[in-house]
């Protein structure tokens, strides 16, 4: 099984790719789409949208998870951010993938034990669970914890 997390930002897109065979994970990929403030909105998600078709052609998930949406104290964050989602959700559709969501505490949860763990002990984690996984920025690196996240849930429900 070949999982694709997403972590969805106008700024800066996160991905990353595992597979899971059990409950034995291994690194793929990872990476980020970054986008330039300066762009058009427009530009910028379609930017965001062909990358992570070309990732998903590349890599060939089967599945895909994302974090569910949570509301900044600013409008206008919480509004890009949406975009962003959307187009991210969009490719996974897109492309015949089903997308499963996460709470941010049930994420950190799979991977550290706790619902309110700390950022930097659910990186520690990424690189315990996927040896030689060196995440390319935060971004990657929470993708990557999405993709875990599947993995954990994903052996529960069977």
């Amino acid at each position: 099984m070949r999982i694709l997390g997403l972590d969805p930002s106008l700024s800066s897109t996160g991905w990353g790719v595992i597979e899971a065979n059990g409950n034995r994970l291994q690194y793929i990929a990872d990476g980020f789409i970054p986008t330039d403030a300066k762009m058009p909105i427009e530009e910028r998600l379609d930017i965001i949208f062909r990358t992570l078709c070309e990732v998903i052609a590349t890599y060939q998930p089967t599945e895909a998870a994302i974090e569910k949406t949570f509301l900044n104290k600013n409008p206008e964050s919480s509004l890009k951010l949406s975009m962003a989602r959307g187009v991210v959700i969009l490719a996974a559709g897109y492309n015949h993938i089903p997308l499963y969501e996460f709470e941010p505490n049930k994420v950190k949860k799979a991977l550290v034990g706790v619902g309110h763990a700390e950022k930097s002990q659910v990186e520690t984690m990424i690189k315990i669970l996927l040896p030689g996984c060196a995440p390319k920025n935060n971004d990657s690196s929470d993708a990557l914890a999405m993709a875990i996240t599947r993995s954990h849930y994903r052996t529960a429900e069977r």
